[in-house]
């Protein structure tokens, strides 16, 4: 009887340690709403925002970018690399 109390007791103590932070929100899509920026793959500057120093795209856990959108900001990102606008690898 006396180890369960200490295992329930445990219990909650690490249920209570796991709970997110107090005023941490989502972040919305920032190419949803009705002034959002459109992606295109010649907006050079935009799909920057969204690649690292190396040259690597962002996820979308990190940028909050949607999965819909996230897809079409890859394909953009693909295409400007293809067309040279933007860099393969950044050494």
């Amino acid at each position: 009887m006396w180890k369960e109390n200490k295992i329930m007791a445990q219990l909650e103590i690490k249920r209570a340690s796991v709970r997110r932070p107090q005023g941490r929100r989502r972040k919305s899509c920032p190419f949803s709403g009705p002034n959002a920026p459109k992606i295109d793959y010649k907006d050079v500057k935009l799909l920057q925002r969204f690649t690292t120093e190396r040259g690597k795209i962002v996820p979308s856990r990190i940028s909050a970018v949607s999965a819909k959108k996230q897809r079409e900001l890859t394909t953009a990102i693909k295409r400007a690399r293809h067309l040279a606008l933007m860099p393969y690898v950044v050494s």
